[in-house]
């Protein structure tokens, strides 16, 4: 029997988004929205999406990548307080072997006119290290892309 290593960090990631709280938490609440700033490989193909955003729902998502591999993300949601808190649990696949398990906390904290969200990733990674870091910081790049988008939409009133 072969055992594979994992690994356990948590890691915590924190951007000002210049909108309210409750602007901001529309970016992950909304399909929409949270696409926009969420799908960063436009070479990639869309096998399934879908997103059931409410205690309880899940969001499921499939790609094929350039060179065919299938890489899959199900999420459940656990705890969903509008425009301040959400809590997920999430697990990603690649080629039909699991790569990691996480619980995911994201917290809105109103700051003056912006928001300081906040979020906590508890990560068991099934991958080698280094494949891990990337995992990391292709998480905080994705987050520049939707404090990018924040600031284009303006920080308008939802």
């Amino acid at each position: 029997m072969t055992v594979s290593s994992v690994a356990h960090t948590t890691f915590v990631i924190e951007r000002d988004l210049p909108a309210s709280p409750r602007h901001a938490f529309s970016f992950w609440s909304e399909p929409e929205r949270k696409t926009r700033w969420n799908d960063c490989h436009p070479d990639w193909t869309v096998l399934e999406d879908s997103f059931d955003f409410r205690v309880g729902g899940i969001e499921a998502k499939r790609w094929r990548m350039p060179d065919g591999t299938e890489l899959t993300f199900r999420a459940d949601y656990f705890d969903i307080a509008a425009g301040q808190r959400i809590i997920y649990g999430f697990e990603m696949s690649h080629a039909g072997k699991r790569i990691s398990a996480s619980l995911a906390t994201i917290e809105f904290l109103p700051d003056g006119a912006q928001t300081r969200m906040v979020f906590t990733e508890q990560l068991a990674f099934l991958g080698p290290a280094d494949a891990m870091a990337a995992r990391i910081s292709g998480t905080g790049t994705g987050f520049d892309r939707l404090v990018e988008l924040v600031a284009r939409e303006g920080a308008g009133v939802h």
